[in-house]
């Protein structure tokens, strides 16, 4: 992995490959490189580190009129970043090329057979077997080459090949990577994300496992591994160009902090029913009756995903007595996990492709589970193969570090739980107290925003600390796993969080004057008892910054710092509160002049298990 972009029309091709590529910059990458197929043969050019880079590698060849081409930008899985390990790939003649994102697990023993058949083998990676296997299969047929390739692979790939020998042609094909082809007047394209050609075209079709495509300037023809044809569905995406741009903001991260009130009423815009106090969720596909009958509720997610299915449980146990596990994605399909017709699946994923959470949904359905997917990119393979869902409208989230997503998932499950809680034991009077808190939502995160200088001036007391521990109670537990998840990724700080009550059974022992602790210590049934594990900290000379609700005017003498955010439902507290979290580790990440948007090591869509 990491990002695919592919043309062939009549343009040149060599700047809507680079501009797709620097589209998709924000999924994080180790090297960079493109095949542009030209009059005499393949131009394969390949650099370590940023786009900027593989420009200059380029060098005189930038005025290539080639106008067929693939582009890819790396992120290591097998061998190093190193120019020999850049993709794309090329069979031993170079007449075959290919970018691949995902992972071949079989590729020792391919990579020992293809040795035996006389192929020499330049590179550490599994995506170079790939290209040897479609010459070792060609037979004069491209197309037929990449499935008689790929029968013979176990693992993951989205790819797209090309050839010197067969000029307007790429072929792509995908398995638990995401790849859509972009349709355009003369001119088509292919790339691992939307954004890569948006600026182009908004008319897609996105390719389900197992298919193979074959595109050239005016024509794509979908199969299905075993030759079956499908007949393609061409879908308009509705995001614009200008929601994936900065817009005078530094970072992609800092702008969509900021767009949280937006995302968030984007997330309720006509869900809510004042008058009945209930949430309208008609995409969830499933009948009143049936929500009352549910039983069981199983939530898999990974990474920021599963912070909020936390609180989606705290939120569905306690609003509708339903018993709710949290599973990592990672971990559910290798335990035998008790499911079948009776449960219901939850599956989040902001991008909609992330291996392990598709791999743990399709398990589920396979026990007859019923499988709902809460996702933000429309059309993307969880919303394609679920049995019904609710997709966040959180739009394009450029920054690696989740944080609008994060918000408007927690606000979807909150809906979620309140139309099962009404269907059940909550009262219209219930329902309307939410519903109005709801609402509020979008302004009182407006006014957190407003407060942005004074949560700067705290990151920069804090921002030479090299360990922080964040504890929280009750609903806001995930929380403080989400600030130190937020900590961790962009700033390189060691950040934990943890139970706040479970401090004393050991971080307690790391707690000095060089350890800032984050503590959650809203105006709440557990109020007093975080106010009892703040004295033990201060006990032992820690330094505490307290996120508070507004009017309380006890913590600040308890305290080093505090950032109060505004009194909403109770339940509620956790789109308010990571706010300043998002913001605190946003500060301190710059402070330190790391790559805020692009953290080191980590990618958007992992789209590998």
């Amino acid at each position: 992995m990491c990002g695919i972009v592919g043309y062939v029309g009549s343009r040149k091709a060599l700047p809507i490959l680079i501009n797709g590529l620097k589209r998709l910059e924000y999924r994080g990458y180790d090297s960079a490189g493109l095949a542009l197929l030209q009059d005499d043969g393949l131009l394969i050019s390949k650099s370590v580190g940023k786009i900027k880079h593989l420009e200059d590698a380029l060098g005189d060849r930038s005025n290539s009129q080639a106008s067929h081409g693939i582009a890819h930008t790396r992120w290591a899985t097998h061998g190093e970043p190193n120019y020999v390990n850049a993709h794309p790939h090329t069979d031993n003649n170079c007449e075959i090329a290919l970018v691949h994102n995902g992972i071949i697990e079989n590729y020792r023993t391919l990579r020992e057979y293809l040795v035996r058949q006389g192929y020499i083998i330049k590179t550490d990676t599994d995506t170079e077997i790939l290209a040897h296997l479609i010459h070792f299969s060609y037979q004069g047929d491209l197309v037929e080459a990449v499935r008689g390739a790929l029968t013979q692979v176990e693992g993951a790939y989205g790819i797209a090949v090309v050839s010197s020998l067969h000029p307007d042609l790429i072929v792509a094909a995908r398995k638990g990577s995401p790849l859509v082809i972009g349709q355009g007047v003369d001119e088509n394209f292919v790339a691992s994300d939307v954004s890569a050609m948006l600026e182009h075209t908004n008319r897609v079709v996105y390719l389900d496992d197992d298919e193979i495509a074959a595109v050239t300037p005016n024509t794509f023809e979908i199969t299905h591994i075993d030759r079956t044809r499908r007949d393609p569905q061409v879908e308009e995406i509705s995001w614009t160009l200008d929601m994936i741009e900065k817009e005078g903001f530094d970072h992609f991260m800092l702008k969509e902090i900021h767009e949280q009130p937006t995302t968030i009423r984007n997330a309720i815009r006509g869900r809510l029913n004042f008058e009945e106090g209930i949430a309208r969720l008609n995409g969830l596909n499933l009948q009143y009756d049936e929500l009352r009958t549910i039983s069981r509720i199983i939530i898999t997610a990974c990474g920021t995903s599963w912070h909020s299915a936390l609180i989606g449980k705290y939120l569905i146990e306690e609003i509708a007595r339903v018993p709710v596990e949290v599973e990592y994605a990672s971990e559910f399909r290798y335990r035998s996990p008790i499911v079948d017709s009776q449960t219901v699946l939850f599956a989040i994923s902001q991008s909609g492709e992330t291996a392990d959470t598709l791999a743990a949904m399709r398990e589920a359905k396979k026990h007859g589970a019923t499988v709902l997917g809460i996702v933000n990119a429309v059309g993307s393979t969880i919303a394609r193969e679920s049995h019904g869902g609710v997709y966040i409208h959180a739009g394009p989230e450029i920054g690696v570090a989740s944080t609008k997503a994060f918000t408007s998932q927690v606000m979807v499950l909150t809906l979620i739980a309140n139309l099962l809680g009404r269907m059940r034991n909550w009262s219209v009077a219930q329902g309307r107290e939410m519903i109005e808190a709801v609402e509020a939502i979008p302004a009182q995160i407006e006014s957190i925003l407003a407060n942005e200088d004074a949560i700067k001036a705290i990151a920069d007391a804090y921002h030479q600390a090299t360990n922080f521990l964040y504890l929280g109670r009750g609903i806001n537990f995930p929380v403080a796993l989400e600030g130190a998840l937020k900590l961790k990724e962009i700033s390189y700080i060691h950040a934990e969080g943890y139970p706040a009550a479970e401090m004393k059974h050991g971080p307690i022992a790391l707690i000095d004057e060089n350890m800032p602790v984050v503590v959650i210590a809203l105006k709440d049934p557990v109020y007093d008892k975080v106010m009892s594990n703040i004295a033990e900290v201060r006990a032992r000379n820690g330094r505490v910054i307290a996120i508070a609700t507004e009017g309380d005017t006890e913590i600040a003498d308890r305290v080093n710092e505090v950032i109060y955010i505004p009194h909403t439902h109770r339940l509620l507290t956790p789109c308010l509160a990571v706010i300043p979290l998002q913001l605190l580790s946003y500060h301190i990440a710059v402070m330190r002049d790391c790559s805020v948007d692009q953290p080191r090591n980590l990618a958007k869509s992992v789209t590998v298990e």
